[in-house]
Parts: structure tokens; C-alpha cells; sequence
């Protein structure tokens, strides 16, 4: 994975598309579109209706904010906030940003990125992290474009990202539903 980060920009406070942020009952809508971008990249999942579960608690709290395009939703970017040492505000983690095949090249990923970094500042964040898979040209390019870099500031070498999942208990899932 590539580390992508950008100090939050200011944001240019013009949307073309209906954009807000999810609330706990967006909960089924959110798990839908982030279930479809698992399908569609043939990464495992929990599914819907565990997603579903999981969201409802989390987006009723504060350390966790959906961004929803359109009604009915075609888009979402899910935002992880936790405390961090060296920022005043929280850091956040772009978990995902995903448009439904037939609506991207139209700016939408776009305004969904913008509309995600407003919300960070709004929270009092000041850091947006972005994990991106290496091999994934296509998504590196769309971040750099909107300003972000693998390279922590005064670096030359770019940051690099590693993860493995806790031995003590493999993630739940359940069968792949049909569309």
C-alpha cells in the first residue's frame, strides 16, 4: 500500500452534486455502496448486513463520518478520526471513496474528496491520510491530482504502509449476495 497525506485544503465551498454526510440510518446505504466497491475489486468482505450492523454504531459516534453523492446514493467516502500527538484536532483516515461504475469520469469522486476534507476541518482535523494500494495507478493519480503525496513534508523518500490482522480472530463474513 501506498501512504498518501495532505494537510487538509481549503475547500472551494461550491458542490455540482448533492452531497451530505450519512447519519446512523444511512447505515444499509453506506454498507451497500462499500459492499459493491468489495465486489467489484474482489476484496473479502463482512457483507451488507454485518456492515450494516457495524455502521449503525459507528456513525451515530464521533469517530467515524460517511459522505453520501447524490439521492439515491451513487458514491460514499468513509472517514476514520482518531486522536494523534502531533496534530491539536483529530487525524483521519480515508477508509474508502467509492463511485458506482456508471457515474465516474464526472467529477463526482472529486467533490466526494472535497466534501470528505471539508467535514475533516469542520471536526477540527488538520491530517488526511490515504492508504492506496500500490498497483492501483488509476487512484494514485486521482489523489495527486487533488494535492496529495507519498513524501511526509521535507522528505524524499515516500512513506510506506503496513498492516497485518490480528491472529486472535479472523473477520467475520458471510456468502456474497446476489445483485
Amino acid at each position: 500500500m501506498m501512504h498518501l497525506w495532505a494537510a487538509c485544503r481549503r475547500s472551494r465551498e461550491v458542490t455540482a452534486v448533492p452531497v451530505r454526510i450519512a447519519t446512523a440510518y444511512d447505515a444499509p446505504t453506506v454498507a451497500e455502496l462499500l459492499d459493491a466497491f468489495n465486489r467489484e475489486f474482489d476484496t473479502p468482505a463482512p457483507g451488507v448486513a454485518i456492515l450494516t450492523e457495524r455502521l449503525r454504531e459507528l456513525l451515530a459516534g464521533q469517530a467515524m463520518f460517511a459522505v453520501l453523492v447524490e439521492e439515491p446514493a451513487v458514491a460514499v467516502a468513509l472517514v476514520s478520526l482518531r486522536p494523534n500527538a502531533w496534530y491539536d484536532g483529530p487525524a483521519a483516515l480515508l477508509d474508502e471513496l467509492y463511485v458506482a461504475p456508471d457515474r465516474r469520469g464526472h467529477g463526482i469522486g472529486g467533490e466526494l474528496l472535497e466534501a470528505a476534507e471539508s467535514e475533516v476541518r469542520r471536526r477540527g482535523g488538520e491530517l488526511l491520510e490515504i492508504n492506496v494500494d500500490g498497483q492501483d495507478v488509476d487512484a494514485r493519480r486521482f489523489y495527486v491530482r487533488h494535492g496529495y503525496t507519498d513524501t511526509d513534508p521535507g522528505q524524499s523518500e515516500p512513506c510506506l504502509s503496513t498492516s497485518r490482522s490480528s491472529p486472535a480472530r479472523a473477520p467475520r463474513t458471510e456468502p456474497p449476495t446476489e445483485v
